[in-house]
């Protein structure tokens, strides 16, 4: 097989036969140019495989039945991501002449019993001779061709370079020197087998150099110095702790084989530990390990390769034991028996250190004592703590201590450890120690006393001044008695009450009240001097605590109401400043006979009432007197003022209220007010009319065939808006044996019309209304009159208001026609509600069928004019 030399990452072209047998080397690939850090090798065609030294290799018998044949060889870096490709050309090669010296047909049939040997072996730091020879490669076609061996890879041109090489002519591989096994454990070279002219008729040989290794390496333990602990009185058995050491040898043979022992103790007798031999494991030998005794232990191991022979190799290491505190002593007194003296009346003075013995570790929760007072000290006058610095017990006096009352103290102070007491093996259980402390008082001079030292004194709020509240006194501790004795109230103190110098009497000086700032809660501290013959000064505290009183009235918080048509009831709440039982529950009532027979009160809860009407009352504003009694039978009077207004919510009212009949209602201004200017306004109306009759019979004969003749009536009560229209024309006046009828050019008004049978009559049981026609002298048509009164077009048009109604002329050519328009729509919404269409013959059943929707009395007006 010829191999064609080329540049890295481009097309490599190999020249084949046309037949290739597996395991055939097609040609070799320089990769490290290509790609050095290539991790993956591999082949886009099954058929071939690429070893690491770029050698390629047919996998299965290959024909190339073309005369070219591809495929691609792929390096991967997997760390850095990086791939390169290799294009791979096989060209059938061109039959030699019978002359060449070497045929195909022979050279490529494999026979390779002496050419693949077994691995060699050298033994590790080898003393040589050296050139020393390991091993020998031969081809079976050296027979017949002379072949040429070469070599490479780890130890001939890769490092470590030089280690080995291959006799050119023989294929004999010789070490040049000695190899550490745990530096290069063995070595992979590939041998080639080549003819002078570079044809290759073998395989390409992987031969393994395995170094066998040498017991040249001590076995070493993984710390220089091993710590542990275990608490004392341990049970044996109890695991300490673990050794490890490490070979470097070969692993799994004798050379890494270790064996641990203890090598010495210190302290060395008796032995306290053990350590078992193949897993280096420490445990307790022995059950005495007491602390106090041996804080510790020092021990020198060893471990050995070789299982433990003795020609195997060894070394040695430390370990140390702690031996851990447990509270297996208990604290005992230094003395059992203490005496000391300390005056009277003294608080907080140190009078006594007591000081312990315990064997166990200094400053540790099994050595801190822990003082106890289990007798004598029933008034708790006397502390005792501990001295963290010196573990002293520290006795103090907390409370003062009285000659008069106890001469001497006797104590018994007990003592114990912060951690619990464990009991040690082969041990006695051992009893509390206790010591006894003589405490002797001595007398001193003292100064009255106050007994009780802190007097309460409950007084009624608003008590009188000069009342007497109680009395304060203090005793001399020597005499027992309080001759000679004065007091006085200390300086800056509430300025409430004062003390008789001599008899200790209290009295008020102001009225107390417990709602001031001075009072915190009710209540006042004063603090009150007693002050003997020979100056001596007690003190002592008066605190006066104020009992509520019944010094407010109560009264009722909000006192303006609107209520509308629905008479919903009024809530009323009254507030009384004093405090239970001085204020609620209340009792209310209506003062007022007259007003008490409309409106009641009900009860709600005992702070409130519902106030309403009895029965149908008119509108108006009610100013009515309720009285409220608390608990305590003070009365309070309010004056409550409802306004009963014809609304549906309160802030409909507007301050607008009907005058009620009885005579305590009265007027507010605003309707006042509005009576006035509706009369003003009335006068105004009336003036108007007659002016606009006088000119109608002036204008007697105005022509009347005007496009649209409207009435309309707009039911606002605010002013109108002044219209300026040229269709609107003078009124015209026309009269028909007392009726009359008043037209105004486009429009024309509905006025009440008295004629002859001819009325529009307002029914108010039914609702009914007609509409007649007043006929004029020769056939002539008049205008259609309708008669109603003001009132009834009042009542009818009031509740809706924004509502308009036109009566309108349909047809502007024949205006003496009895068509009409009738409509109406809310100006509020906004939205044509409804209208009746001509009312001429062929459209009157489709404004009968729209007279159905339209609300009652407004449907009554339009079906006059449809029926007329």
């Amino acid at each position: 097989v010829l191999s064609l030399c080329c540049e890295a990452c481009k097309k490599v072209i190999f020249r084949v036969p046309s037949d290739l047998e597996a395991d055939t080397l097609v040609g070799r690939v320089d990769l490290k140019e290509c790609l050095p850090s290539a991790e993956f090798i591999s082949s886009t065609d099954g058929n071939f495989k690429i070893l690491e030294d770029g050698s390629v290799y047919t996998t299965s018998t290959i024909s190339l039945s073309a005369e070219r044949k591809t495929f691609t060889i792929l390096l991967n870096d997997i760390q850095e991501h990086v791939q390169k490709k290799i294009h791979v050309s096989l060209v059938k090669e061109e039959k030699k002449t019978e002359k060449t010296r070497h045929t195909r047909d022979t050279v490529l049939k494999r026979t390779k019993r002496r050419w693949g040997p077994i691995p060699s072996v050298m033994i590790e730091n080898s003393l040589g001779p050296f050139p020393l020879q390991i091993q020998q490669v031969q081809s079976d076609t050296a027979q017949n061709y002379t072949i040429y061996y070469s070599a490479s890879g780890p130890g001939i041109d890769q490092d470590p370079k030089g280690l080995f090489y291959i006799e050119r002519e023989t294929g004999n591989i010789f070490a040049t020197r000695a190899v550490d096994r745990e530096q290069y454990p063995s070595f992979q070279i590939i041998c080639f087998a080549t003819t002078p002219d570079g044809y290759s008729p073998e395989v390409p040989l992987v031969h393994t150099i395995r170094i066998e290794d040498d017991n040249d390496n001590a076995p070493y333990f993984t710390q220089d110095l091993f710590e542990f602990s275990v608490p004392e009185n341990s049970k044996p058995g109890i695991i300490v702790g673990k050794v490890t050491a490490e070979d470097r040898d070969e692993p799994y043979t004798l050379h890494t084989a270790l064996k641990y022992r203890i090598v010495s103790q210190n302290p060395p007798i008796p032995p306290a530990f053990s350590l078992h031999g193949d897993t280096g494991v420490i445990s307790v030998a022995s059950p005495q390990l007491d602390r106090e005794v041996e804080s510790g232990y020092l021990l020198l191991i060893e471990a050995r390769d070789m299982a433990g022979q003795p020609f195997g190799l060894c070394t040695t290491g430390t370990v140390t034991i702690r031996i851990e505190d447990t509270n297996d002593n208990a604290p005992s007194f230094r003395q059992t028996q203490y005496e000391v003296r300390v005056e009277e009346n003294r608080v907080n003075v140190e009078i006594l250190r007591i000081s312990v013995v315990d064997l166990d570790e200094p400053r540790s929760p099994a050595s801190g004592a822990v003082f106890e007072i289990i007798r004598g000290n029933d008034d708790r006058s006397f502390e005792i703590t501990t001295d963290r610095n010196t573990n002293e017990g520290v006795l103090c006096v907390v409370k003062g201590l009285d000659y008069e009352t106890a001469k001497q103290r006797v104590l018994v102070i007990a003592v114990n450890n912060e951690a619990p007491y464990m009991l040690a093996p082969h041990s006695q259980q051992v009893s509390q120690s206790t010591s006894s402390v003589t405490v002797h008082v001595i007398d001193v001079d003292e100064g009255p006393v106050f007994k009780p030292c802190l007097l309460r004194i409950d007084v009624k709020e608003c008590e009188d001044i000069g009342t007497s509240i109680g009395r304060y006194v203090a005793e001399d501790p020597e005499t027992g008695n309080s001759e000679g004795i004065c007091y006085r109230i200390a300086p800056g103190q509430c300025n409430w009450i004062s003390i008789d110098e001599k008899s200790g009497e209290v009295r008020t000086i102001r009225v107390l009240d417990r709602d001031v700032a001075e009072m915190r809660q009710g209540q006042c501290n004063i603090t009150v001097l007693a002050i003997d013959r020979n100056g001596k000064t007690g003190t002592g505290t008066i605190q006066v605590v104020i009992q509520p009183g019944n010094k407010n009235y109560p009264r009722i918080l909000k006192t303006d109401y609107i209520m509308c048509r629905d008479r919903k009831p009024i809530c009323l709440t009254a507030q009384d400043g004093d405090a239970s039982p001085y204020s609620a529950p209340f009792v209310y009532r209506i003062t007022d006979r007259n007003l008490a027979s409309s409106w009641k009160i009900t009860r709600h809860n005992d702070n409130s009432v519902y106030l309403s009407p009895k029965g149908d009352i008119p509108f108006g504003t009610y100013e009515i007197p309720v009285s409220v009694t608390d608990n305590g039978g003070k009365v309070g009077e309010t004056r409550v003022k409802v306004n009963y207004c014809d609304c549906m919510t309160p802030t409909e009212c507007n301050g607008q209220t009907r005058v009620p009949r009885e005579g305590n209602v009265t007027l507010g201004v605003w309707a006042i007010l509005a009576m006035i200017l509706g009369s003003l306004l009335l006068l105004l109306i009336l003036i108007t009319i007659c002016g606009c009759c006088g000119t109608g019979v002036m204008h007697r004969h105005v022509t009347d065939d005007c496009a649209n003749h409207n009435l309309i009536i707009s039911n606002t009560e605010a002013p109108g808006e002044e219209v300026m229209d040229h269709n609107i024309i003078p009124l015209q006046t026309t009269t028909d044996q007392g009726g009359y009828g008043i037209k105004t050019g486009d429009q024309q008004t509905f006025e009440s019309v008295k004629g002859r049978g001819h009325t529009l009559e307002s029914v108010k049981g039914g609702g009914h209304q007609t509409l007649g026609s007043v006929k004029e002298g020769g056939g002539q048509t008049m205008m259609d009159t309708c008669r109603y009164s003001y009132s009834e077009w009042h009542n009818f048009t009031h509740p809706r208001l924004g509502e308009k109604v036109h009566l309108c002329r349909q047809d502007e050519e024949q205006k003496h026609s009895e068509d009409y328009l009738l409509s109406y729509h809310y100006e509020g919404k906004g939205s044509l509600a409804g209208s009746v269409g001509c009312c001429s013959d062929q459209h009157e059943e489709e404004a009968l069928d729209f007279l159905d929707q339209l609300e009652p009395k407004f449907r009554t007006l339009a079906e006059a004019c449809v029926k007329r």
